[in-house]
């Protein structure tokens, strides 16, 4: 008897063992069925140099091109942090949408009705490109995180969005490399024509997912992506330093203190950073002071062209 239930035990083990290695396979093979091959690389921002070499005229023709639609996905418990991204950074958006769980009366926003993640942000994507038209640029944050929307545009400054990007701060699970949310990601209008595409494809870009277990939502749109060819790209500043932080600027300090003493603010940030993740709502409002409002009297700042706020913006 107990060697029988010994074999059984073993066998239940390999069983549980064999059904996980063919949910991983199908799970993260199913991105690689594009007749595509492409390999991760990091993409930076443009240089001083390189901008310089641009006449006028085109300089300021290009900023006036880049229009960033943002969709904030919030929850009712979140309304302190909520209320900090409406009165601070999402006023420098050309367009600002706050996407919702359940119906708020606090706030105007749109509601997703459901409170599974993959579905908010699947539907809020959906929802972006329905009713964002004339926008080149589609930035997904989360309520915790401060953006700085010039950086991003002046990133974004030499990438064509009739191409498909999909950009961010990458890590790999297993196969799968995509954009954790944390530190916000941003797409094309391209990119996310062809992810709306494939969500009707039940099979490619189920609703519910098709592992034993449930993926979060990030990697949920990197494998929807992956299926029309998109991929996810790291995004660094020129100097190779990452730019969709997600940390709070307190915890890169810390950790540039600790790691590079002789080099805190070079140990930390990049000076175009976009992002920085796990903001209280106060710190929030002191990031908006530090980057917004804070200058040194009589200094004269040599940017080789300016981000007009949008028409109409009462944003600082």
């Amino acid at each position: 008897m107990i060697s029988e239930g010994s074999s059984f035990i073993k066998g239940m083990l390999l069983g549980g063992l064999f059904c996980t290695l063919v949910t991983l396979l199908g799970d993260f093979n199913k991105g690689h069925q594009s007749t595509t091959d492409h390999h991760h690389h990091h993409i930076q921002a443009p240089s001083e140099e390189e901008l310089l070499k641009l006449p006028e005229p085109k300089r300021l023709e290009l900023s006036q091109n880049i229009r960033v639609y943002c969709a904030i996905l919030v929850q009712p418990r979140e309304l302190s942090y909520w209320a900090a991204v409406k009165e601070t950074w999402s006023k420098h958006c050309d367009k600002a949408e706050f996407y919702s769980s359940e119906n708020v009366k606090v706030f105007h926003s749109v509601n997703l009705d459901t409170k599974d993640k993959w579905l908010m942000l699947r539907n809020a994507l959906k929802h972006a490109y329905a009713n964002g038209k004339g926008y080149s640029w589609y930035f997904v944050a989360l309520p915790s995180t401060f953006a700085i929307i010039e950086n991003l545009k002046f990133f974004l400054l030499n990438k064509d969005p009739g191409q498909p990007f999909y950009i961010g701060h990458t890590v790999k699970s297993g196969e799968l490399e995509y954009a954790e949310l944390e530190g916000g990601l941003v797409l094309s209008v391209e990119a996310l024509r062809r992810l709306v595409g494939v969500f009707s494809d039940n099979v490619k870009c189920p609703e519910q997912g098709s592992a034993l277990w449930k993926l979060t939502e990030e990697k949920e749109l990197a494998v929807c992506l992956k299926y029309t060819g998109v991929f996810a790209e790291n995004a660094e500043d020129s100097e190779g330093k990452e730019i969709f932080n997600t940390k709070s600027v307190n915890t890169l300090i810390k950790e540039a203190l600790a790691e590079k003493p002789q080099e805190v603010v070079n140990g930390c940030c990049s000076d175009v950073a976009i992002t920085f993740h796990g903001q209280s709502p106060n710190h929030m409002q002191v990031l908006m002071y530090g980057v917004y409002r804070l200058r040194p009297y009589g200094h004269t700042f040599h940017d080789s062209l300016i981000f007009l706020p949008p028409v109409d913006s009462d944003n600082d």
